[in-house]
């Protein structure tokens, strides 16, 4: 049933809690605070936390605890109502958006302005297989199942009898050589030498094989750039194959695109992401995914529906006909301006274009070594890491988790990692459709 709309402030439902949703929710409220209206904010999400996705592949590696990337909407938002659900459908005439929880039947929400930032999912091919044995690193769920995952091929590779099937499990292929992929991969090699170190065996013998169909690591940070991280991944014993994919999966071994088969059991897919699946059951128009929205972050021909993060194709004022890439950075920017906007078409200041400037990439690439270009200088190697992980942990919108995690990293630069299997998430919890959302595939 509609939950009505007698007598009722003004209504603002924000779809999603990632950088753009949270950073929109906690402008508004302050804008509104301040012009002392009657608004009602409303953030409808499937978790109560928002996550700080940047820090996964420090999640999986074993360096941070996942608590400490999950920010609590309850203490950071608490003049928003939280409304733990999922959004199903938006029904942009009657202005009412359906959502569904695990514990009650979907329901309908009014809107008097929508700001749609569900967020993204992994981008997935048809490649036989993949849904079922590859997992991604979009979420809580998926970071804490690599690590258990590669923990737990390792020790059950100590005491393996045959072999080929201890190459197996001591082999693990990442697809996917941007920066996410690209850290996930070090953190992993990291995991992975740290456990030979103690168990006393050659780390060499944990093949890490790292796939792109891209011609080179890390594009987005330049050539220079690009051509330290490969020649440090090597001299990692990270094994590279640029231009090459996967076409088939199965429990036991991938096969790539140039027909080798690679006997594994850990597989994880970070090719990239596409805007998450609710926005295909709007019937507005889509580009690469996401939806089409104008500099203003307005939805054309809908006023009053908002739209943006990697769920949005927001066109580039800097790069004419192109779009924002789907980034933290920018996500977290236009919750600015998403703010700033719906508060002007409720009658509160005015309107203004989202433009960026970019301030370049930081990326952690494990054990004393990052690579950065913050406001386009160049920077590889410790002066680096000091960038990267000073830029995230003030990144972090809360004291005590930029504390929690601060102290994460200087108890780590003295301590050994921890190598405990805990058994946290199952492969089904960390599955596409389960940890993301993502529906199951017809065959």
């Amino acid at each position: 049933m509609p939950d009505g709309n007698t007598a009722r402030p003004e209504r603002v439902v924000i779809v999603g809690s990632g950088f753009a949703g949270f950073t929109c929710a906690q402008k508004l409220c302050r804008i509104v605070a301040k012009a002392n209206r009657d608004i009602e904010i409303v953030l409808v999400t499937p978790n109560d936390y928002m996550l700080y996705t940047p820090l996964l592949p420090d999640v999986a590696g074993g360096l941070i605890d996942p608590r400490f990337v999950a920010i609590s909407l309850a203490d950071s938002l608490p003049r928003v109502r939280l409304v733990v659900a999922n959004a199903r459908s938006v029904d942009l005439r009657n202005k009412t958006i359906t959502v569904s929880g695990e514990h009650y039947p979907p329901r309908e929400l009014s809107w008097d302005r929508l700001v749609l930032t569900p967020g993204s999912v992994t981008r997935l091919f048809d490649i036989p297989g993949l849904a079922e044995h590859a997992r991604g690193l979009k979420t809580v769920a998926e970071a804490l199942y690599l690590r258990e995952q590669l923990l737990r091929q390792l020790e059950l590779a100590d005491d393996e009898q045959d072999p080929e099937v201890r190459r197996a499990r001591r082999t693990v292929v990442v697809v996917g050589a941007s920066y996410a992929g690209t850290e996930l991969v070090a953190q992993l090699r990291a995991l992975a030498d740290a456990y030979a170190a103690r168990r006393g065996f050659d780390p060499a013998e944990v093949r890490f094989l790292l796939l792109d169909m891209a011609p080179r690591v890390m594009p987005e940070v330049g050539e220079r750039l690009s051509d330290k991280v490969l020649k440090v991944l090597r001299k990692r014993g990270i094994e590279i194959r640029l231009e090459t994919s996967l076409t088939k999966l199965d429990e036991n071994s991938v096969v790539l695109t140039d027909g080798t088969v690679v006997p594994t059991h850990t597989v994880a897919w970070v090719t990239g992401v596409t805007g998450a699946p609710v926005l295909g059951t709007l019937g507005l128009p889509l580009e690469k995914g996401r939806l089409v929205v104008d500099a203003k972050l307005t939805v054309p021909g809908h006023p009053d529906v908002f739209a943006g993060g990697d769920a949005a194709a927001v066109p580039d004022l800097t790069k004419p006909g192109r779009i924002t890439p789907p980034t933290a950075q920018h996500a977290g920017r236009q919750g600015k301006t998403l703010a700033r906007n719906v508060a002007a078409s409720l009658g509160i200041g005015t309107a203004a274009d989202y433009k960026h400037r970019d301030l370049g990439l930081v990326v952690d690439l494990g054990p004393r070594f990052a690579v950065a270009n913050p406001m386009g200088i160049r920077l590889s190697g410790l002066p680096a890491k000091a960038v990267t992980r000073a830029y995230h942990t003030f990144a972090v919108p809360r004291a005590v988790n930029r504390w929690a995690i601060t102290v994460s990293y200087l108890t780590i630069a003295v301590t050994p990692r921890p190598l405990a299997l805990l058994g946290l998430v199952s492969g089904e919890e960390a599955s596409f459709g389960s940890s993301e959302g993502i529906p199951a595939q017809s065959g």
